[in-house]
């Protein structure tokens, strides 16, 4: 699928300011971690994940949608009446219906004639988001979308804490499953697509390619919705096999980037990808063969963030100048399901508003290639 008209004119972003980190969540669970006899600082070393963030308990999707809307919407100085679809693409959302599209449609004062809903799409949900308005824009049916999601980890925490804490059968092979969880993040970010004849910031969307490989859909599962603040989900992940398939699926998927793009592998000058973990990260670069030094990374302190952990990464690497104008981007979505997303696109001057830290905490420093 290309494009020809299609820019990426603004990110907006909206972080938690309470953070957990893994050596706190590790005291949370100091009955299990004793019964088990679990070595202190394991969370972290198997995931290279230091720092998540969470929102205030109560807190509903659509709030921190908003505000990341907004500022993507004032970033770009356009009229909001020129918005024609409203996509909210996170895993989390207010209520099982209304959409909770119709919320922050209604917040940010959008156009009645917008095409208003939510999608969904594990962690692919913001990727398919874009796509979809991109497919909108290059048919002419409209001139611009706004894509938001947010993502609120806190029911799953407090919920898999108290689980581990409270089930004395559990051993170090069933723990296993609930491992993934406490490494989940909150996070909001929107992008912001218009027509090229409107754009000033000139980050062109090249072309999207997807992957579905649904054999393996039960690998990573919630057993309940986890709509609404009042949900308490669990989740349950068989690590092992959904990184290798993940991988697998990702591969698969890179190889149709790159034809259907028309780059090599040397050609790509940064590559944002779906944030997991340390091992996911090495394991997933290699198999495409991708240089390390050109990748970003935002999961040590914030986590998997899950569909705006790539918009997140987009938008910090833009903010701390890993990415020049005209640099060649591949932002590499993996989801459960599993499925994969990829988009290519050149870089310009996309603006990003809101409030990420005034330095990147992981301390990357902007390579020349």
């Amino acid at each position: 699928m290309r494009f020809e008209n299609v820019c990426l004119e603004s990110i907006g972003v909206c972080l938690p300011e309470e953070v957990w980190t893994s050596s706190e969540i590790e005291q949370r669970l100091a009955p299990l971690y004793d019964r088990l006899k679990l070595p202190e600082g394991r969370l972290e070393l198997m995931s290279g994940i230091g720092q998540r963030r969470v929102w205030p308990a109560g807190t509903v999707p659509s709030g921190p949608s908003v505000a990341s809307g907004g500022e993507a919407i004032g970033a770009a100085g356009i009229d909001p009446d020129r918005i024609g679809c409203l996509i909210h693409a996170s895993v989390c959302r207010d209520f099982l219906e209304p959409a909770t599209a119709s919320r922050v449609h209604h917040r940010l004062g959008l156009s009645p004639a917008c095409w208003v809903y939510d999608l969904s799409n594990a962690c692919l949900g913001l990727m398919n988001g874009a796509v979809q308005i991109a497919t909108l824009i290059e048919s002419g049916a409209i001139e611009a979308g706004l894509v938001v999601g947010t993502e609120n980890s806190r029911p799953l925490l407090e919920q898999t804490i108290a689980t581990l804490c409270g089930d004395s059968t559990l051993t170090r092979q069933s723990v296993k499953p609930a491992f993934a969880s406490l490494t989940i993040g909150s996070g909001s970010s929107a992008w912001l697509l218009v027509h090229r004849r409107l754009s000033s910031a000139k980050t062109r969307f090249g072309a999207a390619v997807a992957t579905a490989r649904t054999a393996f859909h039960d690998l990573c599962r919630s057993d309940q919705d986890s709509a609404g603040a009042s949900m308490a989900p669990l989740m349950d992940t068989d690590s092992e096999r959904l990184m290798a398939e993940g991988v697998a699926t990702g591969v698969e998927n890179f190889e149709s980037f790159l034809a259907e793009t028309g780059v090599t592998r040397e050609q790509i000058d940064r590559s944002i990808c779906h944030q997991v973990g340390s091992r996911h990260r090495s394991t997933m670069l290699a198999a495409m063969g991708l240089a390390p030094e050109r990748d970003v990374v935002t999961f040590p302190w914030l986590g998997n963030t899950g569909s705006v952990a790539l918009p997140l990464t987009l938008a910090a690497a833009a903010r701390y100048g890993h990415l020049r104008e005209g640099d060649h981007l591949g932002l590499f979505g993996i989801g459960s399901g599993i499925n994969s997303v990829m988009i290519g696109c050149e870089w310009g001057r996309t603006p990003v508003a809101g409030n990420l830290p005034a330095e990147d905490p992981t301390g990357q420093r902007s390579t020349k290639y």
